[in-house]
């Protein structure tokens, strides 16, 4: 559906740099991670926040769909453009625009890397603690509008925790500054925290402060292979009672995924076994003594083999944020889910899912952020197809039975969105949609991501998404 050429020409009246048409331009950004693939009319990068402002009163004139994207890292959809979209590109806006010592807060454009500003932020001996497998790749507004989580996030919490600040412009126009410098408030409901994970349906973010934490003077990977019968759930009470070691980070990797990245060439996976993955914060001084108690915890809860130890924890998640990508030489169409459950019921879950896996006659693997509970179960399964979605519900609705989220950290897009009533319900679908509507008064902002479609109106299928 190509842009009308009067709103072509008003468009690029209002902006510094060319409107994009190009196919090949236009296939590279009608895709993200997921298995959608979508129909963008143009392409537009702004130089600035007045002329994102300017592209979106252009949208509002118009009529035409806008969605923002960074690194195009999405895995339910969240950045493909339905159908005369105009895709608003943000990866330029990578700056590092302040670092506050003395009160840990970092200034950044929306389409800074997360390991960029990792790497950056080293130098003062800072860091971000969200660490998502996808931060060599993926931005920090599509951290920010997915509430990203990542290996860190079992001792530090989600993205949510460690946003302070947001400049966003909302559907009708409007800039909306949101947030302080304080380290407290009680200043109303959260408007800020209603913003984060709300992907790109609300605004579209043009500057975000972010929280810092001081690097621990030490972080060790430790590598454990795993017994077949071991329950995980009380290998997770063994390692969170308190006095509990300095965990930064509790994964599993399942014994396909592991065998996928060991033939990727990581090193000190064991063949053959299921693993845990761990990162301990610890001190020159103290890490002999904080490593003996961590290995007399997982002792304790049957785990008999020696560790793997790598002396830069980084390397590890590195590691650990290939599983997806290494998988993929072997299975590249798949139904990749996301789903959490409480620490008590992890067991069950991995249960579920594996019978769900031979219920249906396809193949597994399962890694994930066992430390939150959540699990990233793959099944070699045509996404698209009949049998792949309802494969997808039958486990979101598993999830949710058990007391747990369909989404731990990937969000909703359009791959979800028809489920979201599981967790709010018809009621609380609805006043959601009644808040879009005041950000975004014309629903140009990311349609047809997050909140299911309205009755009445058809639902997103197959392959090309709407």
């Amino acid at each position: 559906m190509p842009l009308d050429r009067s709103a072509l020409s008003d468009l690029g009246g209002r902006l510094q740099g060319p409107v994009l048409t190009e196919p090949e331009t236009l296939g590279r950004f009608s895709h993200d991670a997921s298995f959608l693939v979508g129909d963008p009319a143009g392409v537009a990068s702004p130089s600035d926040r007045e002329e994102v402002v300017e592209i979106v009163r252009w949208a509002r004139r118009w009529k035409v769909p806008l969605v923002a994207r960074g690194g195009g890292t999405s895995l339910d959809g969240e950045s493909v453009p339905p159908p005369g979209a105009l895709v608003v590109d943000f990866s330029g806006w990578n700056a590092l625009l302040e670092v506050d010592l003395p009160n840990r807060i970092a200034r950044v454009g929306p389409g800074l890397i997360n390991r960029e500003l990792q790497r950056s932020l080293a130098r003062e001996g800072l860091f971000f603690p969200p660490n998502p497998g996808s931060w060599n790749e993926s931005t920090l507004g599509g951290n920010v509008a997915t509430n990203a989580s990542g290996p860190r996030s079992f001792r530090y919490g989600p993205t949510r925790s460690w946003v302070r600040g947001l400049e966003v412009v909302l559907g009708s126009g409007e800039i909306l500054r949101l947030g302080h410098r304080a380290r407290r408030s009680s200043t109303g409901p959260d408007l800020l925290g209603f913003l984060v994970g709300s992907e790109g349906t609300l605004g579209l973010f043009t500057e975000i402060t972010l929280g810092l934490a001081p690097v621990p003077e030490r972080r060790i990977g430790v590598v454990l292979a795993l017994p077949s019968e071991l329950d995980l759930g009380r290998l997770l009470v063994r390692l969170t009672t308190s006095p509990a070691p300095n965990l930064a980070a509790v994964e599993y990797i399942d014994e396909r995924a592991a065998g996928a990245l060991a033939q990727e060439g990581a090193r000190g996976l064991p063949p053959g076994s299921s693993v845990l993955l761990l990162e301990l914060e610890t001190t020159v001084a103290t890490e002999e003594q904080d490593a003996l108690r961590l290995l007399e915890r997982v002792r304790s809860a049957g785990v008999r083999e020696d560790p793997s130890v790598y002396p830069n924890a980084d390397e590890l998640w590195t590691l650990r944020g290939r599983s997806g990508s290494a998988l993929d030489r072997w299975w590249p169409r798949r139904v990749r889910e996301d789903v959490a459950v409480p620490w008590s019921r992890i067991d069950e879950l991995l249960a579920e899912v594996r019978a769900l896996a031979r219920r249906s006659g396809v193949e597994l693997s399962v890694y994930g952020h066992l430390g939150d509970g959540a699990l990233h179960p793959q099944f070699l399964l045509d996404p698209a197809s009949p049998e792949g979605q309802s494969l997808r519900s039958e486990l979101l609705v598993t999830a949710h039975r058990l007391g747990g989220t369909i989404s731990a950290e990937h969000g909703i897009g359009s791959v979800k969105a028809p489920h979201l009533g599981l967790e709010h319900g018809r009621d609380g679908v609805e006043l959601l949609r009644e808040l879009r509507r005041s950000f975004d008064p014309d629903g140009i902002l990311n349609p047809g991501k997050l909140l299911p479609p309205a009755e009445g109106a058809a639902a997103t299928r197959g392959e090309r998404s709407t």
